[in-house]
């Protein structure tokens, strides 16, 4: 009887450890699936699933373990809804790192009450606000896409180098409006240019003619409306059209999406100007919108190059740290992803994990650039310049900084 009870333990802890080798290796994905980037969510999403599906398609991870991606969303705008988003992911799911999330307010919200007390390295592709860099998080929040810091700095560039020097700017109130607004109206008044009025305005309201009525009234004719194109960005441009008062739209990353288009009307917003971050002219930005393309998404998608970069990234790190334990995958991702090493490119998981094997180290470079992660976690990066023309955004070139 004692023998067969060991022998049916041992069988038992066999199958136990056995279970545990094949479990899955958690990334998840924290995204604004309903509220102001609605439209942008499933194409952002799709580069981080094409990372995953490559590392899963090239023999797995962590000794051929599967690499999965639970997805949770944030709403964009509601701190509640981001914190509960991530205590699912990092308690429940016992996820390994996050993808996200994607609106500042939704990262800060979701870093604070569950990543950073839950030692999880979260890497966002899209949260652009300052506000970013400042967070006390232990070095667990990183992000693949550069500082609205910058790109403040280039939407003024562009608007001035087009003799465009009064504007009216409304802003979203949050994080993200409120730093792009300072970061662009600072440097546009360097510049020689004139901000005649720069008002806040809330989320999700039925009517911003008030707001308009006082932007209006300055003369300027130039209306910069730094915002989400699914919610308050959209409401406004509608009614400043309604108006009549202003003859030049502009916005930035968060207005980029066809979603506007296709609700006010082409002829509307024709001309309408607007910044990005964009990829900058390097060999894995080709292979990527190449993968992309096979994988049957846009790669030219606002923000998806970044989350590829960001889910890659995090499954190298994951690989480099040789488990899928939450402590040392902050250490791993800036290994994985700075010279010295072997040079990376998107795809190329096969090649890094046999580099991995033999002790030597690797340097990714990425969809969205080299991703060379400074002390506070930021990348540098480029601006795109958008225009609508025949019915949606199309990129007319990089937003080149003066010499």
């Amino acid at each position: 009887m004692k023998k067969r009870v060991l022998v049916t333990a041992v069988a038992a802890t066999t199958l136990a450890v056995s279970s545990m080798a094949q479990a899955d290796v958690k990334i998840g994905f924290l995204g604004g699936f309903t509220g102001g980037i609605e439209s942008m969510t499933p194409g952002i999403f799709d580069g981080a699933e094409l990372a995953a599906a490559q590392v899963n398609e090239q023999g797995g991870i962590l000794d051929g373990q599967k690499l999965v991606m639970p997805t949770g969303d944030t709403t964009c705008a509601d701190a509640s809804a981001a914190s509960n988003a991530a205590d699912r992911m990092v308690n429940t799911e016992q996820v390994t790192a996050i993808v996200g999330a994607l609106c500042t307010g939704a990262t800060i919200a979701a870093a604070n009450n569950a990543g950073i007390p839950g030692g999880v390295t979260m890497v966002s592709p899209a949260s652009t606000a300052p506000a970013v860099t400042e967070l006390d998080d232990n070095d667990l929040v990183f992000r693949t896409v550069t500082s609205d810091a910058y790109q403040g700095q280039m939407l003024a560039k562009l608007l001035l180098d087009k003799d465009i020097t009064e504007v009216a700017v409304t802003y979203v109130n949050n994080d993200y409006g409120k730093g792009l607004s300072e970061a662009f109206s600072a440097a546009f008044e360097d510049g020689g240019g004139s901000v005649l009025e720069n008002l806040a305005h809330e989320e999700n309201r039925a009517s911003y003619r008030g707001e308009l009525g006082t932007l209006s009234a300055t003369g300027a004719p130039t209306l910069v409306v730094l915002a989400y194109a699914d919610t308050s960005g959209q409401t406004v441009l509608r009614q400043a059209y309604e108006s009549g008062v202003f003859t030049q739209y502009v916005g930035a990353d968060g207005m980029v999406s066809d979603s506007i288009v296709e609700a006010i009307g082409a002829d509307v917003l024709d001309g309408m100007i607007a910044t990005r971050p964009g990829s900058p002219d390097l060999p894995g930005t080709d292979l990527y919108a190449e993968q992309a393309r096979a994988a049957g998404y846009d790669p030219s998608a606002v923000f998806a190059p970044q989350a590829y970069d960001a889910a890659f990234l995090l499954a190298l790190a994951i690989q480099k740290n040789g488990s899928a334990d939450r402590e040392g995958v902050s250490e791993a991702l800036r290994s994985v992803s700075s010279p010295p090493g072997e040079v990376i490119l998107p795809g190329e998981w096969e090649k890094a994990i046999g580099l991995l094997a033999d002790g030597k180290d690797i340097n990714y470079e990425g969809a969205a650039g080299t991703q060379d992660f400074d002390e506070s976690g930021d990348v540098p990066g480029v601006v795109e310049e958008m225009v609508i023309e025949n019915g949606s955004f199309t990129v007319k070139g990089f937003v080149e900084p003066d010499a």
